[in-house]
Parts: C-alpha cells; structure tokens; sequence
C-alpha cells in the first residue's frame, strides 16, 4: 500500500509540473516552498501520516525575510498517536557577503513529546564560511529568551544561547544534502533540532525530499523519552 500511495503522489506531481511548465514566470523578490509526504495503509492495519512544511521568503537587499511552518501527525486505527506543529520568522540584514546578523522567532507545539509547547526569540549574528558551487555553510550564534510548558504542567522561562548551522552540497544541477541545525541552551534545557534532507528534482520545480528528522529536549517529565525522530518522504514545489 505504501508503493501505491508514493506512485500516486508522483503521478500528480509529475501531471501537474508538465502543466506548470507551460507557464513562465519572471522572477522576483518572492520565493517559497511547499511539501507533502503522506501515507495510508489499510486492511490488517489501518494507519495514516502526513507531513507538511511550507517556506515563503521575501529579500530585498540587504533585507532577507522568511516565514516557515510545518505539521506533523499519524493515526493508528482511529486514534492519534502524534500530533506536532511548528511555525517561525526570520529577518536578517547582510552587512557584506560574508556578515549578518538576524532574529528568529519559533512556536513549536507537540502533543506528545515532554515539552509540549515552547516559544523562543533571539538576535544572533551570522557568518558565510563556505560560499560554492559545491559547498554553502552559515554558521550562527546568539542569545535569547525562551518560554517552555511541559507535559508534567510546570512552566520553564528563562534566558538562551542560541546555535545555528545550515549546510549546503550540491550534488549536481538537480540534486544535493542539506543539513540544517538548530541548538538552544537554557539552565534548564537543551532544545535540538536536526533535519538532514537529500532533495532531487522531478522535473519542473517538482522535487522529491528524503528527510531525517531528529528533535531532543535534555530534560523532560519522569515518563517521557528526550528524543523524536522522524523519517519522511516528500513531494516538493518551489516557486
């Protein structure tokens, strides 16, 4: 069933692409993406899953703005077993091509993890390392605020260091790994987010993403596990 799901999202996507080429667009200052992965299986087991992120950025030199979201869920024979969103911001103003600095905000939701809830805000200052063709790495350090409910019903709130890093290897014209990283330190937890992703294009701006999620609070209620983990299969349209 799972072969069955993956071919008809394909199938779609490829339906629509040779549609979307037909069509040109001039370029500009806007840019986004969106992906959808799902799976459904029925008969002995009756299971469902999806996953959606969506990125919309905006730049207008020395200006870069960009608003990312995501959803995650799964549902095991009518009951939910994960529920789990996140949304955030982005502003970053380029000193030069190698400097910037900017701020983030994140709200991430989940329903079943020992931190159900967190919303963090930091400045941070940024530096190009690598610049390509092959290679693109940004390195990033600040600090912050974060405001934490866990599963257990107390609330952290405290003061954080913020680390980032965003990774880039072109493979060829159609195909590349990026890894992304995010690590926030308070007194009382260690938030990190890893998303490694092996993207290659369909045709089109359709692409197919192969992602390995892993999220992990350091301290959690008694009960709970520290770590998510999440592997996915998405189609992609960027625009």
């Amino acid at each position: 069933m799972m072969q069955k799901t993956l071919a008809a999202i394909l199938a779609l996507s490829l339906a629509g692409a040779v549609l979307a080429q037909e069509e040109t667009e001039e370029e500009g200052p806007w840019a986004g993406k969106l992906s959808l992965g799902y799976l459904s299986t029925s008969g002995n087991t009756a299971t469902t899953s999806h996953k959606t992120h969506f990125e919309v950025g905006y730049t207008s030199d020395p200006w870069e703005h960009m608003l990312h979201g995501a959803s995650n869920g799964a549902d095991d024979g009518g009951a939910t077993t994960a529920e789990s969103y996140q949304l955030g911001w982005r502003s970053a103003y380029n000193f030069n091509e190698n400097d910037f600095v900017f701020g983030t905000v994140d709200w991430r939701k989940d329903r079943f993890a020992g931190v159900v809830e967190q919303k963090s805000y930091a400045l941070n200052y940024g530096r190009r390392v690598l610049h390509g063709p092959t290679h693109i790495l940004a390195l990033g350090i600040g600090a912050g605020y974060r405001d934490s409910d866990r599963a257990d019903g107390t609330n952290e709130a405290n003061a954080i260091g913020r680390g980032s890093l965003a990774y880039d290897w072109v493979w060829s014209e159609t195909a590349g790994f990026e890894q992304d990283l995010i690590i926030e330190s308070g007194s009382d937890n260690t938030y990190i987010e890893s998303v490694s992703a092996v993207r290659a294009r369909l045709v089109g701006d359709f692409a197919l993403v192969l992602a390995y999620t892993i999220k992990q609070n350091t301290d959690v209620p008694v009960g709970t596990e520290k770590r998510d983990t999440q592997s996915s299969v998405s189609i992609e349209y960027a625009f």
